[in-house]
């Protein structure tokens, strides 16, 4: 038996009831979730979703970085040619959650160490308090040039104690943001 037989096994099944052959490329929600790779923070049981219903991009902390925001104007313009539109609408979820173990980032200690024993920097993804980093990095979104301003942009806080979703910005367009 081997690391991977569990979910092998797991695939074989839904493999077996497997429908959804002709699912389009675009997610039926319009929609990007960007969230951590916390094991406990699975967007699909969080939110409901189902498959082909959303784009999920996870990274340490769901934080905005440099290259959340290459593939999210990665996936603007290939959305943007698939659909014939320059300025695609879709909707980007930020969602953070609490008890989250990029908080660690935020520790100079630990961050100079990690820095210093793999050459990473983390201060990107560092998570200090989940609504005022989340607000900041819809800024993060608004100030880069590359980015679509028709796409709109919320941001959600999961609790990982309670399972419920509290909206911390409703959806805005990022263009109106832009304008302030």
């Amino acid at each position: 038996m081997t690391d991977n037989t569990a979910i092998l096994d797991r695939n074989s099944r839904f493999a077996d009831r497997f429908e959804a052959a002709d699912l389009p490329i675009l997610p039926k929600l319009g929609t990007l979730i960007l969230t951590c790779i916390d094991a406990r923070v699975d967007p699909a049981h969080v939110l409901g979703l189902d498959l082909g219903d959303a784009v999920v991009l996870r990274n340490n902390g769901g934080r905005v970085t440099a290259s959340v925001i290459d593939e999210i104007a990665t996936l603007a313009f290939m959305v943007g040619k698939m659909t014939g539109n320059r300025d695609p609408k879709f909707n980007l979820a930020l969602m953070q959650h609490t008890q989250c173990g990029a908080q660690n980032f935020a520790d100079p200690e630990f961050r100079n160490a990690l820095e210093a024993t793999l050459g990473i920097d983390v201060s990107a993804s560092a998570v200090v308090d989940q609504e005022t980093d989340l607000k900041r990095d819809i800024a993060r979104l608004a100030d880069a040039p590359v980015i679509p301003g028709g796409l709109t942009v919320s941001a959600l806080l999961y609790d990982v104690k309670t399972g419920r979703v509290r909206e911390i910005c409703a959806p805005r367009k990022l263009s109106d943001i832009r304008r302030g």
